[in-house]
């Protein structure tokens, strides 16, 4: 849809290194059939302000809305223009309820979470991410979850992110990369939903940094399971601040 506006932005190494490209979607780990241009993080950021400024933004968010094939770059770059538009909050909602169900890796979802500055950590946020922790499918949780992270991991809101937490039930949330559609080359090595489940890891161990009284009593207490908290265990200990803080 406006792969003539990313194709600029490739970059080279991408479109010249076998081993550099194969690298690269290797770490996104796409669905089969997602087509992925080459474009780094910076250069869709640019690209996603433009059209955030545009006076025809709010009609592209209808056009994204109805086009079926979008490269990864080009889901990318539309989460990130509705992190960027100037819009009523309601409003943002709205378009990011188009957004949400589209979003099918891990780096789409991460990417655009990360630069959600327009999200506050305030009752009308959260109620809206509520819908999100609720749904059966992978990618919708794992937006919860890592928004959930980035926006109200304080003293005040941890309970209710925790309280979310022990609401998930990983076995009935499905994901995309099973019934066959598993990549070839990824990087998913365990249970399914894996991106939940890895998401949820890191949530904790971010937490744990913050708060780590807190996060060892709940964690403690918690039904999670083993696979859940061994991913936690490890995503604390490859960061340098909970390295030697006690998870449990």
């Amino acid at each position: 849809m406006i792969e003539s506006l990313l194709i600029p932005y490739i970059s080279e190494k991408f479109a010249a290194d076998p081993r550099y490209r194969a690298g690269h979607i290797r770490v996104i780990n796409p669905l089969p059939g997602t087509r992925i241009l080459g474009l780094h993080i910076p250069e869709m950021k640019k690209v996603a302000r433009d059209l955030a400024r545009s006076q025809d933004a709010e009609l592209l968010h209808g056009r994204f809305l109805a086009e079926k094939d979008l490269s990864h770059e080009e889901k990318t770059v539309w989460g990130l223009m509705l992190d960027y538009m100037k819009v009523p909050l309601e409003k943002r909602f709205e378009m990011f309820s188009g957004f949400v169900p589209r979003i099918d890796n891990w780096a789409v979802c991460d990417t655009v979470c990360a630069a959600a500055r327009w999200a506050s950590p305030v009752d009308a946020v959260w109620n809206y991410l509520r819908r999100w922790w609720d749904s059966d499918r992978e990618f919708e949780v794992r937006f919860a979850i890592i928004m959930s992270m980035t926006c109200f991991l304080d003293e005040h809101w941890l309970p209710e992110v925790f309280g979310k937490i022990d609401s998930l039930d990983f076995s009935r949330i499905s994901s995309d990369y099973v019934k066959g559609r598993r990549p070839a080359e990824g990087t998913v090595s365990g249970p399914a939903p894996y991106y939940v489940r890895m998401g949820t890891a890191w949530l904790l161990a971010t937490a744990l940094a913050k708060f780590p009284d807190m996060t060892r009593a709940y964690v403690r207490d918690s039904k999670l399971p083993g696979d859940v908290l061994k991913l936690y265990v490890r995503k604390a200990r490859e960061s340098f601040r909970t390295r030697t803080v006690s998870p449990f």
